[in-house]
């Protein structure tokens, strides 16, 4: 995810600036811990989570066509993660062409998939914590298809020179690199991110175009996300904002907002969840929207706009989750 798409602060009383789910200059944003390690309970954790990634991912290739509703295909997809015995680390992000990332289906959602969108399906599974984050992008009329391409071989592209001892402004270079030969712009202030338990923005970003100076280490868990585009490589935010994570504690008066703050603690700690992810709890749109709202004027919540290309340029995505390993990478999905 990207919001920090994905973003999820560093613990729930302190927020990082790398939490606008990759919404932030890479160049402040690399210096960090990304060592998760990989032994044990961890990477048992996380083979377990990537089992159920690559199992959803493959459900969700074959299932999302045009003509479903978002909201259809974001619920399969969530549901999908929680039969197998996981759990969402944010929400399902279905992302529509100039849109780069954080958008979620809303309560209610009409929106149905069209054959010349542009969408990006982002989803996060997590075991104990430990999150494998993906993402792939579909455009069914092929209108974008080299673009997609473009994503997909940056994505390869940045694999082929990870490794311990390896700095993120060489992995930045060869995104730009594959994108821009090909015609297309990275999205230069979004990136990729390291993973913690619970914590899905780490504190380590690792660009897609040439910045940064973090060196990476045995051991380290990243998510690799090149974006390109068709616009100007830049994203805002937008107007939409329906994804949100908890990052503090503190009383609050409104029964629905006390009653909101309990639910999301139980259920999501500091990871991301979506406004229509407290309907069960809170019983209508109306309860939602003030507790939300509440929660966000005290500064218990933070939200993740949507991220939209600043010249609403087409956006594509390609996405994996990778352990460091002496000569290279271990890739989980």
């Amino acid at each position: 995810m990207t919001a920090n798409s994905k973003a999820a602060p560093e613990s729930a009383s302190q927020t990082s600036a790398d939490e606008k789910h990759d919404h932030e200059d890479p160049e402040h944003a690399s210096h960090g811990h990304a060592h998760a390690g990989h032994h044990g309970d961890t990477l048992k954790h996380y083979l377990e989570a990537a089992r159920v990634a690559v199992s959803v991912r493959s459900f969700a290739e074959d299932y999302v066509k045009p003509g479903l509703k978002l909201l259809d295909i974001a619920e399969k997809i969530e549901a999908e993660i929680t039969e197998q015995g996981a759990a969402p680390a944010f929400p399902c992000n279905l992302s529509l062409n100039e849109e780069a990332a954080h958008d979620t289906p809303l309560i209610g959602d009409e929106r149905v998939l069209k054959d010349s969108d542009v969408l990006k399906v982002d989803f996060g599974v997590h075991v104990e914590g430990h999150i494998v984050d993906q993402a792939f992008t579909v455009n069914f009329d092929n209108q974008h298809a080299k673009m997609i391409e473009a994503a997909q071989q940056a994505l390869q592209d940045a694999l082929s020179v990870m490794k311990a001892g390896a700095n993120v402004r060489d992995v930045g270079a060869a995104i730009e690199e594959a994108i821009v030969t090909r015609g297309f712009q990275p999205v230069e202030n979004l990136c990729g991110h390291s993973l913690a338990p619970y914590v899905v923005h780490a504190g380590v970003s690792v660009p897609n175009v040439p910045r940064g100076d973090y060196v990476f280490q045995e051991g380290d868990v990243f998510a690799v996300e090149p974006f390109c585009t068709n616009g100007g490589g830049k994203v805002t935010d937008g107007q939409l904002d329906e994804i949100f994570s908890m990052v503090q504690e503190k009383p609050v008066r409104l029964p629905q907002s006390r009653k909101a703050v309990e639910f999301i603690l139980e259920k999501y700690q500091t990871l991301p969840f979506a406004r229509r992810n407290l309907l069960p709890a809170l019983g209508s749109q109306a309860s939602v929207d003030l507790a939300v709202r509440d929660l966000t004027r005290q500064g218990i919540l933070h939200d993740y706009p949507v991220l939209v290309e600043i010249n609403k340029g087409m956006v594509a995505q390609a996405e994996t989750t990778v352990i460091v390993e002496k000569d290279g990478i271990k890739a989980l999905v």
